[in-house]
């Protein structure tokens, strides 16, 4: 069936982004009489809470991402550009491309979203700790964790293998917590059995958190909840140490913001490992900068109360780029999956109100609470009404999960792979893919120095 022409007579609606707010917007607006377009550097929309899995080889990446086309193929009134956008002029109302070609808009809905920040060490530790925002990240973090497995099958040397063995997440939120599970998970169960040369089991998993605690945004309850269990099955887990750097052979530590938890050493530690992951940090999109107002310290863009850009009542931004105050206390609105979907929706809502004439509307953030899992069978679910750890929290966090994903496809496949995976203990997903690395050759083991083909004769500290 041939699709109708766009009016360009219409309001012309653009929206950055096709993440979890952008999407909210254009369901939001598809039965409007606007145009509307929709423009993502990739040409598909990525569940990133369940990335983790993609990088420990529990998922496809089919299985946590959608083409956007796709979704949207039954809104007549929308148009997907796939292209990079590099700059918004609010004034102008432009949009402003990488290849150089510009757009008008009459409204715009910036849903950029945010990347990894190593906290002005970008340059020097994105290649040895690369974080997990995209599916190339995740392909990048699960060919070096299943390549240290072949390389310590291969490796004679005992203190060498120990190395190759020992993988440090650097941040202990969600993502950082669920990350250092899975990768205990895979050391005790999917790969046991799998090797000659030695035991899987041996492996070594280092949490390292500079607060005071694992999980801050959860109920401390909750969270020594599920540092205990991190610790019962088998996961180191350091807190009050910052990362003070980061090369090819490990991470060097120093005193962070408290004891917190347990006591630990006031002393500088130096901890080699081969593989080192980094959960600490994110950044507002760069395209917040170029919006004409100043960002907060993560890259955030200040908002007024309806979502608008001050001084441009035509130009929104949500999600995990914008700053918007919530509550009494000056806390913010979290960049979680749930408020990125209502600012989303409720911007889209907004813009609809000033095409009729109204005036837009305040966004109220409805606090659904935060989840995560801790390893096999645990999670824990915080909500202004419920705590919860355990089995129970974790058939929540796989409920909740299942609605969220994007696509009937993706639903049926994910909850097909969980079961399979609950009952067999395997991760389907292992395959390292025959490329070179996203960033850069993989990391020196710490006995051979650049160019040189021999062997020391004094191995490096276990």
């Amino acid at each position: 069936m041939l699709r109708a022409m766009p009016d360009h007579a219409q309001p012309h609606v653009i929206i950055i982004g096709g993440g979890f707010a952008g999407l909210a917007a254009a369901r939001k607006l598809e039965r409007e009489r606007v145009r509307v377009t929709l423009i993502d550097r990739r040409n598909h929309h990525l569940f990133q809470p369940l990335l983790y899995q993609v990088a420990t080889a529990a998922l496809a990446a089919p299985d946590v991402a959608a083409p956007i086309r796709r979704l949207l193929r039954r809104h007549d009134n929308t148009t997907v550009i796939l292209g990079a956008v590099v700059g918004v002029d609010p004034a102008a109302r432009v949009v402003r491309l990488e290849d150089g070609s510009e757009l008008a808009y009459d409204y715009l809905i910036v849903a950029a979203g945010a990347s990894n920040s190593w906290f002005g060490h970008d340059a020097e530790w994105s290649s040895v700790a690369p974080g997990l925002k995209t599916i190339d990240d995740a392909f990048d973090i699960r060919r070096r964790i299943l390549g240290a497995y072949e390389e310590a099958e291969r490796e004679p040397d005992e203190a060498r293998r120990r190395w190759l063995l020992t993988f440090v997440v650097i941040g202990a939120g969600p993502t950082g917590v669920e990350l250092a599970g899975a990768l205990n998970e895979i050391s005790r169960h999917t790969m046991r059995q799998n090797f000659r040369n030695f035991d899987p089991t041996s492996a070594r998993v280092v949490l390292i958190e500079a607060g005071p605690r694992i999980l801050p945004t959860f109920a401390e309850k909750l969270a020594t909840k599920a540092r205990k269990r991190l610790a019962k099955t088998g996961v180191e887990v350091k807190v009050g140490l910052m990362v003070t750097a980061i090369d090819e052979r490990g991470v060097d530590l120093a005193a962070g913001k408290g004891k917190g938890e347990g006591e630990r050493d006031e002393r500088p530690e130096r901890l080699d490992a081969a593989t080192v992951l980094w959960a600490a940090g994110v950044r507002g999109a760069e395209v917040g900068k170029t919006l004409g107002v100043e960002t907060d310290r993560g890259g955030r863009v200040p908002v007024t109360a309806e979502l608008a850009l001050p001084g441009h009542p035509r130009t929104y931004v949500v999600g995990d780029l914008a700053r918007v105050a919530w509550g009494d206390d000056g806390d913010t609105v979290p960049g979680i999956a749930p408020a990125a979907i209502q600012m989303g929706a409720h911007a889209a809502e907004n813009v609809k109100r000033q095409i009729n004439g109204e005036a837009p509307t305040p966004f109220r953030y409805r606090d659904k609470g935060a989840m995560a899992t801790v390893g096999r069978a645990a999670a824990l679910v915080d909500t202004p009404k419920l705590k919860l750890f355990g089995f129970l929290a974790w058939l929540m966090w796989v409920f909740i999960h299942i609605l969220y994903l994007a696509s009937f496809r993706n639903r049926v496949v994910v909850l097909f792979e969980w079961a399979w995976a609950y009952f067999s203990w395997n991760r389907p997903g292992r395959i390292i893919l025959e490329r070179p690395p996203r960033h850069g050759a993989r990391p020196l083991p710490p006995d051979r120095a650049p160019g040189d083909s021999g062997r020391p004769a004094d191995p490096p500290p276990a």
